[in-house]
Formats: C-alpha cells, sequence, structure tokens
C-alpha cells in the first residue's frame, strides 16, 4: 500500500500513549511473593517494537509513562513521608523510565526525544509545547517524562494535560486488562465490559479508567480516551486502523449503556 493510502487509513495520526510504570517492570514475584521493582529490558524493548509499529504507519506518538514499577509517592506518604517529597521522587522514577525506552526505541531506529516538566539539561529536554510539537510533526517520538512538574497529580492528569496541549486526538490508557469494566474482572468472571462509556458515567461509577482529574480534563477538551490492553500483540495498530480494541469513553448520551465484550 502506499503511503498516501496507508496515512489515509488510519483513523488517528496523532496519540499520546500513557503507561503505566508497571508495564516497565518485572512480571515475576520475589520468593517472598512480593512485586519485584526495577525496570525489565524485555518488556521495554516489546512495547518500544509495538510504538515502532504505528509510527511506522505515520502516526505522530507521545508517551507518557508512570513510574509505579520503581516507586509509589502516595505509598510512600502513607508511610509518613511529605507527600509532595514523595511525589517528586516519583516523577525522578518517570524520568528513568522514559530514558529507557528512549534507549529501546532508538536501538530500533526510532528517533526520539525526551522531555521532563523539572529541567535537567544534561539528561533531556524541558518541556516546550512548540518544541514537542515541532519534534512530532518531524517524525520523531516524544517521551514526556516527570509528569506535570508538581506534586499532588498523577501521571494521567499530566497525559491528559500533555494530550491536549499538543493537539492528540486521542488518550491511550494501556492496561492489563482489554477495557474498563464494572468490577475488577480478575477476581470476578461476570464482570460486565464497556464497549463505549461517558465522561460523565465514568467519573460518576468511579469506575478505574484514569483519576478524576485526569477524566475531567478529557471532558471538558472533548479529547477521547481509549483504555486496551498492550499485552496483546497488534492491538495499539488495530485501534490506528480504526478496529474496536479495549473501552472508548468519550462524548456519549447519558443514556447510553456499555455492551458486553
Amino acid at each position: 500500500m502506499a503511503e498516501s493510502q496507508m496515512a489515509a487509513s488510519l483513523r488517528y495520526r496523532r496519540i499520546l500513549l500513557k503507561l503505566g510504570g508497571e508495564a516497565l517492570g518485572p512480571r515475576h514475584t520475589s520468593e517472598a511473593g512480593e512485586p519485584r521493582i526495577g525496570i525489565d529490558p524485555v518488556a521495554v524493548r516489546r512495547i518500544a517494537a509495538e510504538v515502532k509499529r504505528v509510527h511506522d504507519l505515520g502516526v505522530e506518538v507521545a508517551m507518557v509513562i508512570g513510574g509505579g514499577n520503581i516507586w509509589r509517592g502516595a505509598d510512600a506518604a502513607a508511610a509518613g513521608m511529605d507527600r509532595a517529597t514523595a511525589d517528586y521522587v516519583g516523577m525522578l522514577a518517570t524520568v528513568m523510565n522514559s530514558l529507557a525506552m528512549q534507549d529501546a526505541m532508538e536501538k530500533l531506529g526510532l528517533v526520539t526525544r525526551v522531555q521532563t516538566a523539572i529541567e535537567m539539561p544534561p539528561v533531556a529536554e524541558p518541556f516546550i509545547r512548540r518544541r514537542a510539537v515541532r519534534h512530532l510533526e518531524k517524525g520523531r517520538v516524544v517521551i514526556l517524562a516527570a509528569g506535570s512538574g508538581n506534586p499532588f497529580f498523577t501521571t494521567d492528569t499530566a497525559a491528559a494535560l500533555r494530550a491536549i496541549e499538543l493537539n492528540a486526538q486521542v488518550l491511550l490508557k494501556a492496561t492489563k486488562v482489554d477495557g474498563v469494566y464494572d468490577d475488577d474482572p480478575m477476581r470476578n468472571a461476570n464482570a460486565r465490559k464497556f464497549e463505549e462509556l461517558s465522561y460523565m458515567r465514568a467519573l460518576n461509577m468511579g469506575l478505574k479508567v484514569m483519576d478524576s482529574t485526569a477524566i475531567s480534563l478529557c471532558k471538558d477538551n472533548r479529547l477521547p480516551i481509549v483504555v486496551f490492553n498492550l499485552d496483546q500483540p497488534g492491538a495499539l495498530e488495530a485501534i490506528m486502523r480504526g478496529e474496536k480494541r479495549g473501552t472508548l469513553v468519550h462524548d456519549l448520551e447519558e443514556s447510553a449503556i456499555g455492551e458486553r465484550a
């Protein structure tokens, strides 16, 4: 297929992909049964390869990666650490993940830029919206690190903010399951999956799509959210081609009811 025809077949041309830090971490547990922390190079390479597949289609890709595989600010705050300090440590964890992802992508031939909300010139560029947009236009993958640069805000909220700033057409939230359910599908086999969902229904039902601040930002700016499972090979590319994967959260009539998968 010619490049122009391939581009015309895409549903989205500019996306922001939000990954939890756990997606980059080891999948196995310690001998004591506790989750291991750190960065798993195999997991990072697999995600980088999935991103390359959609980038090769002509999609402009920005990314926000959490830091939960290294540090959880909320847990540290609950243990007695000052919340703002705990959140800043978490921001640094996202930078570590972003640099690991950059390395994996560049080994696949992708040109990338890491931009941080907290300035650290020897490591990455500062986040400058117009510069980030220009990178995307030139076909570079932009990895946005250090959250929003402010404590008390999650990386979900940072992802929504950056997606809006960069005029992304969709916010893609990668999770461990293939969409949004009315209960935890890992524990409840009868949990119902929503194919589509309105912002307000997600907020009112307290569904674990993203935190309420992030959903509200998307709602106010009419930015659709697709919640999907990145562990399914080709899922990201399928979404770019317009196939139904995961759950779409968008402006939907409040009377609409989500359907089972």
